[in-house]
């Protein structure tokens, strides 16, 4: 992750400030305190337990303080201090001195994390055997401890050599059947899913992709010891369908490249775990994250490559309303009409339903949204229109980004109309969303009205002067647009 990428300022590698402004970045996005420790050590080069107390943002005064506090550990207290903080770090550097197995009890307590999280392999190297053996202790998902020596055959002995392979048979069965998690669990995680998907479309996108962040970190741990392999098909699932919400979310923030990186792990998670809905909803958000980092042919790509899988709910259809997306904004206005005709037939030939719903979810309201914008492009400011004022007309409850953006497009074809009043009307409930619900979406969708209305006739008259104030004031105070002014400053 680079320096830029995560917020952190311009000066010395590792100082206070960048230490301080990593943790807080992180925090921000739900990171775990092991996250920020790891993400640390490697930026840093730091030793892990260097990492962890600025992790926690403690000087080694205040972890000091920590390790002696009395009610901590009743009967167990060590004297500790800066300097002596500082000698546990180093080592087994010069000048520094070895942490026993109770003081790394003791940091790991105070830092909330395993005493294994706090050597590197120089630590473990330098480690008497048994004192290393003692901190890594016995691995949660050892195979079983059988005998393998075996009965000499013949006699009495071929019973014995019978029995001793059952025996073995047994206990590896025990250790098989041990798992870290329930069917009643996965049940939950997907609900879980399910519940963050749908609190996207309305809620605030920041709050969401912590949370989204924090289960998916869950999952992942999860992932990382035992279960049934059917439990682990499922896990992968899940995970996919997290990172895949992280990817849409973070390219809504602007974040193009992070959300690169989210589409791939989600696609992984899809092949691991064999799930082919799970595929095409990866390679439609990866679709989408090209669509707006202005890579469309890779757009287009993506879209095709989801709709192979033929899917069951919806997906087919926003997989079709992608590529013609992205072929109205090369000007192909051929390729875009049979992509929204393709997308029709996907309609009318659903088969089964959505598994997750909410984001994963292609609604007709929707349909129109990418409808209007597509036929915008292409020229057909008549149709785009119809299906902007049709669509708003019959809405429910709808995602407030898709319907700023269908109220945008509505926006688009009164301009064209040379109606520059009757786009402010349509605007005004776009330009009333709060910045953190100004998504990079509707942004660049306005932004591309205004520089439409820049090249039009309309361009220096009062109303149209008037619109282009508007829409730029209410850009730059958008959220993604200061997450990158934030990002600028690092």
């Amino acid at each position: 992750m680079r320096e830029q990428q995560m917020g952190v300022p311009s000066s010395a590698p590792g100082s206070r400030a960048q230490r301080v402004a990593l943790r807080e970045e992180m925090e921000s996005l739900g990171c775990s305190r092991a996250s920020i420790a790891e993400e640390m050590r490697v930026r840093w080069g730091m030793r892990a337990r260097e990492a962890w107390r600025h992790a926690h943002g403690w000087t080694m005064e205040q972890l000091a303080d920590r390790i002696n506090a009395p009610a901590a550990r009743p009967g167990d207290a060590v004297a500790a201090d800066a300097s002596l903080v500082s000698k546990w770090e180093k080592w087994p550097h010069a000048g520094g001195r070895r942490p026993t197995p109770r003081v790394l009890g003791i940091l790991a307590e105070v830092f909330g994390c395993a005493a294994s999280d706090l050597l590197d392999l120089a630590d473990f190297r330098e480690l008497p055997d048994g004192e290393a053996r003692s901190v890594i202790g016995p691995p949660p998902t050892a195979q079983p401890v059988v005998d393998r020596r075996l009965p000499e055959e013949g006699g009495a002995d071929s019973t014995k050599l019978v029995h001793h392979a059952a025996d073995e048979s047994a206990a590896w069965v025990v250790w098989a059947e041990s798992s870290n998690v329930g069917d009643i669990a996965l049940e939950q995680l997907v609900a879980d899913v399910r519940a963050l998907s749908g609190s996207y479309l309305t809620g605030d996108p920041l709050t969401i992709f912590k949370q989204v962040c924090a289960q998916r970190d869950r999952v992942f741990r999860l992932l990382e010891g035992r279960q049934y392999p059917r439990q682990s098909t499922d896990l992968y699932t899940v995970a996919g369908y997290l990172c895949t919400l992280l990817a849409w979310i973070s390219s809504d923030l602007g974040q193009s490249r992070a959300a690169e990186t989210q589409g791939r792990t989600a696609w992984l998670c899809a092949e691991l775990a064999g799930h082919n809905e799970l595929r095409a909803w990866a390679l439609s958000t990866r679709s989408k994250v090209a669509f707006w980092d202005g890579r469309l042919r890779d757009a287009i790509g993506f879209a095709r490559r989801g709709a192979e899988y033929g899917s069951p709910g919806t997906v087919p259809v926003l997989l079709a309303l992608q590529e013609a997306d992205a072929w109205s904004t090369l000007g192909a206005a051929q390729e875009a009409r049979a992509a929204l005709d393709r997308a029709t037939d996907a309609r009318d030939s659903i088969v089964g339903i959505d598994g997750i719903g909410g984001l994963f979810t292609c609604t007709g309201f929707r349909q129109a949204n990418y409808n209007a914008a597509v036929l915008a492009r292409i020229g057909d400011v008549a149709a785009s229109l119809r299906e902007a004022e049709a669509a708003l007309a019959d809405r429910h409850a709808q995602a407030y980004g898709t319907v700023a953006q269908v109220q945008i497009s509505q926006g688009f074809a009164h301009l064209a109309l040379g109606q520059p009043d009757g786009a402010l009307d349509a605007l005004r409930p776009v330009l009333a969303l709060p910045p953190e619900k100004r998504l990079e979406t509707v942004t660049r969708r306005a932004r591309e009205l205004a520089l439409g209305l820049a090249r039009s006739p309309l361009a220096d008259s009062g109303p149209g002067r008037s619109l282009q104030a508007k829409i730029e004031e209410w850009r730059l105070s958008a959220l993604p647009h200061t997450l990158c002014v934030d990002e600028g400053r690092s």
